[in-house]
């Protein structure tokens, strides 16, 4: 399986081809952490998709013809390449490999993630730019493959492209398949304070449900304060969650289909809302297993986490770009 690898052959060294999300979930499951298991398809696999159905003169065509100041400019390229993408078919040997990595993997759920080539960089940091799907099945699992491609081309991705001098730059992307976690509780976490800066402060945030709600801002979530120094918390803020993300199959009837992901649904929580997500003991040890990530990678980490059947995950880690110091 030349374009594609599991997480345990992929290291924080392979970037180039597996994105930043790729290479970050492979280093952190070679160090042994509580990582879901998963594949990449790598960037290569897009590449010679895009070789092989001679789309990269359109590509080059369209977005040198963007002009960033001009919405209906953007729009116009973003839908163009996004729809020849969707109504390409990929090569059938990729096919094949792809969902016989899935069944390998075992898992009936998985999360399908884009890692451009280059996210978390220090030159760009795509996190957020491009596309995730959860509660994929095989079913839909070809079709979402090449949505997260497409996402290279969604009109937030062109601006960004265009304010970070890349749009004449080679960008790939490579796709995450991991089996998916059904988070009772998920959330966010800083090892150091983003707004304070302070390396000793570690900010963690929690809510109930699928960590996409907290990701994307739709919630509020509970946010603790932790001392890195002394592991003690010093800070607790409930915040009021009023509904939760969920798979739209465990959700029942009542539920909400989440509009952007139709196989997750949204679920009123009313009192429960209320509530303290993480008792005291779950956010020290959640702090604990950040603090060894940052340890691990010697640099403060912005990291996602999700907590099911009585167990912390983590499901990414990726560099705090936003730190003046």
């Amino acid at each position: 399986m030349e374009h594609l690898k599991f997480f345990s052959e992929i290291s924080k060294g392979n970037v180039d081809i597996a994105g930043g999300k790729g290479a970050s979930l492979g280093e952190m499951t070679q160090a042994g952490l509580a990582v879901p298991p998963g594949f990449v398809v790598l960037s290569s696999a897009f590449d010679r998709f895009i070789e092989e159905t001679h789309l990269n003169g359109e590509i080059i065509a369209r977005l040198a013809a963007v002009n960033p100041a001009d919405t209906n400019s953007v729009d116009r390229a973003s839908n163009a390449l996004r729809g020849v993408i969707h109504d390409t078919s990929m090569p059938e040997d990729l096919k094949a490999d792809i969902l016989g990595a899935y069944k390998k993997l075992g898992a009936e759920y998985v999360a399908v993630r884009s890692s451009a080539t280059a996210e978390d960089s220090s030159v760009a940091s795509w996190a957020g730019e491009l596309e995730t799907y959860l509660n994929t099945t095989e079913a839909d699992l070809l079709e979402r493959v090449r949505r997260c491609w497409s996402s290279l081309f969604t009109p937030r991705a062109i601006f960004y492209r265009h304010e970070k001098d890349l749009i004449s730059a080679h960008v790939s992307v490579a796709v995450v398949v991991q089996k998916m976690i059904q988070s009772e509780i998920s959330g966010i976490a800083f090892t150091v304070h983003p707004v304070t800066e302070d390396r000793d402060q570690m900010i963690i945030e929690a809510g109930y449900g699928l960590g996409e709600a907290i990701v994307s801002g739709q919630i509020t979530p509970d946010s603790y304060v932790v001392s890195k120094g002394e592991m003690s918390i010093l800070d607790i803020s409930i915040g009021h969650q009023t509904r939760k993300l969920e798979k739209m199959a465990a959700a029942g009837v009542s539920a909400n289909k989440d509009e952007e992901n139709p196989s997750n649904a949204w679920v009123d929580l009313g009192e429960a809302g209320e509530r303290q997500k993480l008792t005291g003991r779950q956010i020290m040890e959640l702090a604990a297993l950040c603090k060894k990530i940052e340890d691990h990678y010697g640099f403060p980490c912005d990291i996602e986490w999700a907590y099911e059947g009585g167990q912390f995950y983590i499901t990414q880690s990726r560099p705090i770009t936003t730190l003046k110091t």
